[in-house]
């Protein structure tokens, strides 16, 4: 099993004058760090006007300064939306990091799941999936043809060579965010790989496993021609501390995570415009309204000490998830408590399961030829984006 980092790059108020800057820079000192300590992935989102949830709206331009202080992790997109940018930028973008990290750049291509977002572009919401699918099929050409056109419902492209192109040949691997967890087997079918951003049990990604390698080795139909990535990822929330309390102590951002993204998202619920929502204030009196669910959503991660992780990380190495992306840059989670759980699973936890690869990837190859098939799961009882120890929220009134 391989591990990645994950930022959102989060920032509750009150907000002063050097707190964006400050975040920026401890992230960029936090993504070092899990260099050097061999971590294997770093992804970075896309997301504009979500208020303290995120702000990350330039992501190559984080992971280009990153790609500057690392030498080995892998720079991930997770993910650019496809529905925002135009496909000729995004490709240039996406080579041009490629060529700077040395071909360290994982591709993540996404739709955006926020009509606060998709709105100001221009973008409607019941169209995003067919607008990806239409952007997929005209950016990836650009990778590799020096004369390429292109002419679909939504995107029309003269004969242009698009520059630069990228150092990994054809071109970076090919991810997909699924935030439905339905996404994941789409994502097999399509032959991409599976960013999971939701939290999910053991259970249940075996079982999105199943689905994700069946749609892939059965009823494979990619978007155009790349090559197929078979990886599925699912994030976690993550603090690792020599003791379970002081974990669950230092993780309190876990819930604030939880919280934006339910309130951002939540179909019942009105988007608040710029500035009407202190979010933070609003997660306060959740926990103080909610003091026992703030506890049992604190229990649902990777959250406690080395041997709570260990055990936690076994069920899910028995799935054969192929990486667990850890989230712990959330909240007020300190700088120095995100440092010191990075260091103390990566010392601890890491290389127990890194040990593994070698066998998982075995398993993996036999599965794709066809020498091991997967049993057909039914997934009916496993697609709730949140779990029963998810952060709650009652419908707006």
């Amino acid at each position: 099993m391989k591990f990645g980092i994950f930022y959102e790059l989060q920032l509750p108020r009150p907000w002063g004058p050097d707190d964006e800057w400050r975040l920026y820079h401890h992230a960029l000192d936090q993504l070092e760090l899990a260099d050097k300590l061999g971590y294997d992935y770093a992804w970075e989102v896309e997301h504009h006007f979500l208020e303290e949830y995120s702000h990350s709206s330039a992501p190559g331009v984080f992971l280009s300064a990153a790609s500057q202080r690392t030498k080995q992790i892998r720079l991930g997109h997770g993910i650019l939306q496809l529905t925002t940018n135009h496909p000729a930028k995004l490709a240039a973008q996406v080579a041009a990091l490629d060529l700077i990290s040395n071909g360290r750049v994982e591709f993540g291509m996404g739709e955006s799941a926020s009509v606060t977002e998709l709105e100001p572009f221009g973008v409607p919401f019941g169209e995003k999936r067919d607008i990806f699918e239409d952007a997929v099929r005209c950016l990836v050409p650009m990778f590799t043809k020096e004369s390429h056109s292109y002419a679909g419902p939504y995107h029309a492209f003269p004969p242009r060579n698009v520059l630069p192109k990228p150092r990994q040949k054809p071109h970076p691997p090919l991810w997909t965010a699924c935030s439905q967890l339905q996404t994941i087997a789409y994502a097999g079918e399509k032959g991409l790989g599976a960013l999971g951003f939701q939290f999910v049990s053991a259970e249940a990604a075996h079982a999105w496993v199943h689905a994700y390698y069946n749609g892939m080795t059965r009823r494979l139909d990619k978007l155009c021609d790349y090559p197929a990535n078979p990886n599925i990822a699912l994030v976690s929330m993550f603090m690792c501390a020599p003791t379970d309390e002081e974990a669950r102590a230092k993780a309190d951002g876990a819930t604030f995570f939880q919280f934006c993204l339910r309130f951002y998202n939540s179909a019942d619920r009105k988007r608040p415009g710029p500035g009407e929502v202190d979010m933070w204030a609003e997660y306060g009196k959740w926990k103080a309204a909610n003091p026992e669910a703030a506890e049992k959503a604190l229990s649902g991660g990777l959250i406690g000490s080395p041997e709570t992780l260990r055990k936690k990380l076994r069920k899910f190495e028995a799935s054969h998830i192929d990486q667990v992306i850890l989230l712990n840059q959330a909240g007020r989670n300190t700088h120095q408590d995100i440092c010191d759980s990075l260091e103390l699973f990566a010392r601890e936890v890491m290389p127990e399961f890194h040990a593994l690869i070698p066998a998982h990837e075995a398993w993996k190859a036999k599965v794709l030829a066809g020498e091991i098939e997967l049993e057909e799961i039914d997934t009916e009882s496993f697609t709730a984006r949140y779990g029963a120890k998810s952060v709650q929220l009652a419908a707006a009134r």
